[in-house]
């Protein structure tokens, strides 16, 4: 059974002692985190776009989410995995030019395929580009900022 707790050092839904669902709840909490995130994103996306221009809204968007979506993932998806501070601000900052860089490519290959491509269309092609990125920074959060330690669970 399934417990709810808020604290740092424990994971929000801690799993069954005798049974670790430890990647199916942090793929869970991601999906949950990602569709927020990304929710907020395109809103912020179409809110800004006809003031400061497709290129500018998608960084502000990505700039303003990233750093909301890290903490979660900090705070609950990985909350019982240790991380490095100094990884967890790396990460940061490559999530951040990841997506900058990914969704300004993505724009400008719309941008050249479509005249005049209308703000929805601009959004449905970030949107997609962003659940693509989304597979490749689960990994990198898993794996990579909040790697399982071997011997830290021996220790256990």
């Amino acid at each position: 059974m399934a417990t709810t707790r808020w604290a740092p050092e424990h994971r929000l839904l801690a799993a069954d002692p005798d049974r670790d669902h430890e990647l199916g709840t942090h793929a869970a909490w991601y999906v949950v985190a990602g569709v927020v995130t990304t929710g907020v994103q395109a809103v912020l996306f179409l809110l800004l776009r006809d003031q400061l221009g497709s290129q500018m809204a998608n960084l502000v968007a990505i700039a303003v989410t990233t750093v909301g979506n890290t903490e979660f993932h900090r705070r609950v998806t990985f909350a019982g995995r240790r991380s490095n501070a100094g990884k967890r601000h790396l990460q940061d900052l490559v999530t951040f030019a990841f997506y900058a860089g990914y969704g300004s490519a993505v724009l400008a290959v719309l941008d050249a395929l479509v005249d005049r491509p209308t703000s929805w269309e601009e959004t449905g092609t970030l949107l997609l580009a962003s659940l693509v990125g989304g597979f490749v920074r689960f990994a990198v959060l898993r794996w990579w900022v909040f790697a399982h330690r071997a011997e830290a669970a021996r220790a256990r």
